[in-house]
């Protein structure tokens, strides 16, 4: 009988470890949802987070801003909402769908690219206005189409600009894409003569050339992350924010030209 208790006490003891081990390799995962121009700095962050907390995974799913923030409303399963600006997750808040307060955790300035050999002859912003030129934008909905009409209209500004300049610019646009990365990749295949993005966007790209912007008409970008309040993992996806916000995570997304949020 003894043998007996001590055989069943042994299994419990194995199935216990067994539980605990299970647990222990399935870790945590993250769904961060972020936006388009942070795809390169989220798979740096990604790396960096996981190395400095084994045991957590981050899943990362990149689009517009908007449509990110629509799939959210909608149900799509996600733990942590990284913005290109902070109208989008304030949106959530105000459904009721965030887990308190926005969290800025970086910025960053706006640049006109055009392709490699610059078939157009673009030179200047002023030359966004030149007639029958195609300039390739994003949806109305998608933050960087927020932020580049207010370039546009700093640029109407300026000393030598056109009279017309920002109806010049509207009559350019050719199409208008889903997100910011659509907007890079047509430019640089030659389909499209100008663009507006962020300068962290075209970094080092490949068959893009950049057309500086004057420091008085920058607009500035300001990011901001939600925690959905959906999510089953809300501890872990605040501790993953609060990293990103912090010194750490400020360091990695730095690197790849991000600057502090305004």
């Amino acid at each position: 009988m003894r043998r007996v208790l001590a055989a069943v006490a042994l299994c419990f003891v194995v199935l216990a470890a067994c539980s605990t081990t299970s647990g222990a390799d399935a870790g945590t995962n993250l769904t961060v949802f972020g936006a388009s121009s942070l795809k390169v700095a989220l798979e740096a962050v990604a790396s960096a987070y996981e190395t400095s907390n084994p045991g957590t995974t981050l899943t990362i799913s990149t689009d517009s801003s908007a449509a990110l923030a629509t799939q959210i409303e909608q149900g799509a399963p996600a733990d942590v909402f990284l913005s290109a600006d902070t109208a989008n997750p304030q949106k959530l808040v105000d459904a009721g769908l965030a887990a308190g307060q926005p969290v800025a955790f970086a910025g960053n300035l706006l640049t006109i690219i055009v392709p490699a050999d610059n078939p157009a002859g673009i030179d200047a912003p002023a030359d966004l206005a030149k007639n029958g030129l195609r300039i390739i934008a994003a949806g109305d909905e998608v933050p960087i189409t927020k932020y580049a009409t207010q370039l546009v209209d700093k640029l109407a500004g300026q000393p030598g600009a056109p009279a017309d300049f920002a109806a010049a610019y509207a009559a350019n646009i050719a199409s208008k894409e889903d997100n910011v990365s659509a907007v890079l990749a047509k430019v640089r295949l030659g389909e499209g003569d100008a663009g507006i993005v962020y300068v962290t966007d075209a970094a080092g790209v490949d068959g893009i050339a950049t057309i500086d912007v004057p420091d008085s008409a920058n607009v500035p970008a300001s990011y901001a992350g939600v925690v959905v309040d959906a999510s089953s993992k809300q501890a872990a996806a605040t501790a993953f924010l609060e990293w990103l916000a912090g010194p750490d995570g400020q360091a990695v997304i730095a690197e790849l030209g991000f600057l502090p949020s305004p």
